[in-house]
């Protein structure tokens, strides 16, 4: 089985490729930007690069055999923004499954960037829909939407339903309904075997430094280590958030196409949610010094969502997955991460 992770080197790209690493008979090939940090890819031993698109070189059927690395993971740069790149990608690998993973995921660069969040989330996903068509594969195809899909819940829609109304209320979150529109159509118009998951907010190590509970355990590693004033900076503590470890969010991406059913929407989360207060509360817990709080204005967003509660009962019934990490491990296994990188 070949498959292929678009955007492995971020958060989940890397902790999914680490999770299927040494399945027996599964070959892994990610897609990267060129330039790429390798940061993320850094704790997996077992990494190789496969120069696939150097050039004008598009590798054989046979070549791929012969040059693909079952105890690797074959790293391909190609640029989702760009419809030749993902054809020759997409015609060399010819991957069983896609982990479609790619994307702007930082809610609040989607204010600053937001044609280029829409441009990158949904064309981007266009050019890989229509380099497997192109290719005359089929594939499973897992698409990774967002809970910032529900975007303004009222407070008799928790915990949130897939049949949920959709009101998003950043570009970000529009994005991600396009994404998942797009899956939807290629299902419907040319029977493609997409499946969305709308994934609650997960994280854990090498969650990027721009996220809330990253961003804080960066600082309290940072004060720790005398390397900023005793001061964590903060934006909104009130919003509540229904947060995953991302090593058990992965675990479902991978059990989303074994068991998941195409054409259809899952969520994905811990079913219950807490305030951006109380990820603060176990930082300063674990803390090895005194830290005062000081609210910074400029983390505040023009509109945010207030409340994100998954019911997940649909995606446990398709197969049988629950969520397995303590959520203050989740968060001091992210402040440990940091301790050995600032």
């Amino acid at each position: 089985m070949r498959v292929l992770i678009t955007g492995i080197t971020g958060m989940a790209g890397s902790h999914l490729a680490e999770y299927i690493l040494g399945m027996e008979g599964v070959e892994i090939y990610g897609c990267m930007r060129p330039r790429s940090k390798m940061d993320n890819l850094e704790d997996i031993a077992a990494v190789g690069k496969l120069n696939a698109l150097e050039g004008q070189c598009i590798l054989s059927e046979g070549m791929l055999r012969m040059y693909a690395r079952p105890d690797k993971v074959n790293l391909i740069e190609a640029d989702m923004a760009d419809a030749f790149s993902m054809k020759k990608l997409i015609s060399a690998v010819r991957p069983d499954r896609i982990f479609h993973l790619a994307a702007q995921s930082f809610v609040p660069a989607s204010w600053h960037y937001p044609a280029q969040t829409l441009e990158l989330n949904i064309l981007g996903q266009l050019n890989v829909l229509e380099a497997v068509r192109d290719a005359g594969i089929d594939p499973l195809i897992h698409i990774a939407g967002s809970s910032e899909e529900y975007g303004l819940v009222l407070p008799d829609e928790v915990p949130m339903k897939e049949t949920n109304p959709l009101r998003p209320l950043s570009p970000y979150a529009v994005s991600k309904v396009g994404q998942e529109m797009l899956a939807y159509q290629y299902h419907k118009s040319y029977g493609m075997k997409t499946i969305v998951t709308r994934g609650f907010n997960h994280t854990g190590p090498r969650r990027g430094h721009v996220f809330v509970t990253s961003n804080f355990a960066r600082q309290v590693a940072r004060i720790e280590k005398g390397l900023q004033p005793p001061v964590l900076m903060v934006g909104d503590l009130t919003s509540k958030r229904d947060w995953t470890d991302v090593r058990d969010m992965v675990r479902a991406y991978w059990l989303t196409l074994e068991k998941c059913t195409p054409g259809e929407v899952y969520n994905i989360g811990s079913g219950s949610s807490r305030p951006v207060q109380e990820v603060l509360d176990i930082l300063l817990s674990i803390s090895h010094v005194q830290i005062d709080v000081k609210q910074d204005p400029a983390r505040m967003r023009p509109s945010d969502v207030k409340i994100l509660w998954a019911d997940y009962g649909k995606f446990h019934e398709a197969t049988g997955w629950r969520p397995e990490i303590p959520f203050e491990k989740t968060i001091a296994d992210t402040l440990n991460y940091w301790r050995k990188r600032v």
